[in-house]
């Protein structure tokens, strides 16, 4: 008798002629073991070759209408439309996982048979319209990969969300956030954000990152580039050279946000701006501040996301947010030179005085006026030399 797996049709046809016999088997008799062996040993085997298809889900839709009485009508609860539910019947449009929720739930039509893989599940729902700016993202563009109106991509909301969220490769990274005055800060919409500036990088072509390249001296040389007019634009394409992408992307709603940093899931620094304040002092703080989280803990195996408001910086911030703001000022003015110049530049030094002073240091004279207001916490002071609308302009497509 056979008693190993069996593989060929040989051996399946030797062993249904063995079963026969077996089948009047007495309980309990060492027959009835054989037989039990090889009915498993057959059912592997067919199992294997001839596996039973399963029912089509528009059939098994269709039949479950007619099991309930139920009419076309009666299943735009599950489909989203009349025109949907006959498209579909109809066999002209795919079912979402939407609707093979709604269908399995609601009509309780077996996963696999919707899904058309035995044992299939459906997975839990990742992602929740109503717990992001869904109508924002649309209408800027986020679903790119989505053709149709608003209404129908609100319909496939979940699959139109579980591919925008692709991007991250199921990486999932903590957030530094640091509390703002500004209001409570929507991390959902935070998440949405990070996730088109990673596909806007992604959409770039940039050298490898080399990680033992990134050192202050290239902090310094984005601080002497702030010298340009053309400064903010001339930063992007040196960070572009180190494999370092900038991206400039206008904040959503109840995010309060001028810039954050990250490692993508190949383990680039990834840097986006939103140019929410269009000043030149709160551009190159803000720059620099990320550059310096880069530098002190992104290479270090910090696998975070620092969201920062530069411009509203809570003093019982993260410990690793002071960091960043230590060691980003002292990147814009050393502080030796600080300490040197602090009591002339807290006492009402002239605009001609901060302007010479920018030029010995090689920076733009707004990262020096941006200091002192933020010294003092006087910020009526020096608002002509902060460069109001000089960075946007710079960059098509930002707001």
């Amino acid at each position: 008798m056979i008693e190993k797996v069996i593989k060929t049709e040989k051996e399946y046809q030797i062993a249904l002629e063995e079963l026969e016999p077996l089948m009047d088997a007495v309980p309990g008799s060492k027959e009835e073991q054989e037989l039990e062996l090889l009915a498993l040993l057959i059912e592997k085997y067919e199992d294997e070759h001839f596996p039973i298809s399963l029912p089509d889900p528009v059939d098994a839709i269709k039949f479950r209408m007619e099991q309930q009485g139920l009419t076309q009508k009666e299943l735009i609860p599950y489909l989203g439309s009349q025109s949907k539910v006959s498209e579909i019947l109809n066999r002209k449009r795919p079912l979402t996982l939407t609707m093979i929720r709604n269908l399995h739930e609601g009509l309780e039509i077996p996963a696999e048979v919707l899904i058309q893989k035995a044992g299939a599940i459906i997975p839990d729902k990742q992602y929740d319209r109503d717990d992001f700016p869904f109508n924002e993202m649309f209408n800027r563009g986020y679903f790119s990969f989505f053709t149709g109106p608003l209404a129908l991509a609100k319909q496939q909301s979940e699959e139109c969300l579980e591919t925008f969220f692709s991007v991250f490769s199921g990486k999932k990274q903590s957030w530094v956030l640091c509390k703002t005055s500004e209001g409570e800060v929507d991390q959902n919409a935070l998440f949405a954000w990070q996730a088109q500036v990673l596909t806007n990088a992604n959409q770039g072509s940039f050298p490898v990152f080399d990680p033992s390249r990134f050192d202050p001296g290239i902090m310094d040389k984005v601080v002497h580039l702030s010298a340009y007019t053309t400064g903010p634009l001339k930063a992007r394409e040196y960070l572009a050279s180190l494999g370092i992408p900038l991206i400039f992307l206008q904040h959503l709603p109840h995010t309060y946000l001028d810039g954050a940093c990250f490692l993508s899931p190949e383990g680039r620094p990834v840097i986006g701006m939103t140019l929410r304040h269009d000043r030149q002092d709160n551009f190159w703080f803000t720059l620099l501040h990320e550059l310096s989280h880069v530098y002190l803990h992104l290479m270090q195996g910090d696998d975070l996301v620092f969201a920062d408001n530069t411009e509203r910086v809570d003093p019982l911030c993260d410990g690793k947010e002071q960091e960043a703001n230590v060691y980003c000022s002292d990147r814009l003015i050393p502080s030796e030179v600080w300490m040197q110049e602090r009591d002339r530049l807290l006492n009402g030094a002239d605009s001609s005085y901060i302007i010479s002073l920018a030029e010995k240091l090689n920076i733009c004279p707004a990262i020096i006026a941006g200091r002192i207001r933020h010294e003092k916490g006087d910020y009526t002071l020096y608002d002509n030399m902060l460069g109001r609308g000089e960075v946007r302009i710079l960059f098509e497509g930002v707001e």
